[in-house]
């Protein structure tokens, strides 16, 4: 089950552009939702929002809410700051989340929990949304912690 978070992330990172074609991505973060394109041409699921559909390039998409649990594909522990405002926060884990429930599509976002924790490839991870309503706009983020 997903659930809400205080935050993973320092403040004063700057808010992630929230273009038209994304909106219905971000509204459902705020409301604790995945919520991924789906074609009503061909039924398959995409990431990230386009105005096309990847496979049959209908331009006939909407948006369909997905179940907030995946597995690792891959992952990556920066040591770096990518950014003046995670000076003194890495390292850090992030994770390429596979939604076997959304044709296998993959997403980007942090692994929760201690930094230096083993990795392992295809454990079972749930979204866990991480508001930032300081922010303006405000957002909310989708973190993932491995389940279990």
């Amino acid at each position: 089950m997903s659930a809400n978070i205080s935050h993973v992330l320092p403040p004063g990172l700057p808010a992630p552009a929230q273009e038209p074609v994304a909106l219905p991505y971000w509204e459902g973060t705020r409301a604790g939702r995945l919520v991924i394109q789906k074609c009503r041409g061909c039924g398959k699921h995409q990431w990230g929002p386009e105005w096309v559909c990847h496979r049959c390039h209908s331009f006939d998409l909407g948006w369909a809410e997905v179940a907030p649990r995946g597995r690792i594909y891959s992952w990556q522990r920066p040591h770096h700051p990518v950014h003046p405002a995670l000076n003194g926060h890495g390292p850090y884990i992030i994770v390429l989340v596979e939604l076997p429930g959304a044709d296998n599509v993959r997403m980007v976002g942090n692994l929760i929990g201690d930094p230096l924790q083993e990795v392992r490839i295809g454990a079972e991870v749930e979204a866990v949304f991480e508001p930032h309503d300081e922010a303006t706009p405000p957002y909310t983020l989708v973190q993932w912690r491995v389940v279990g």
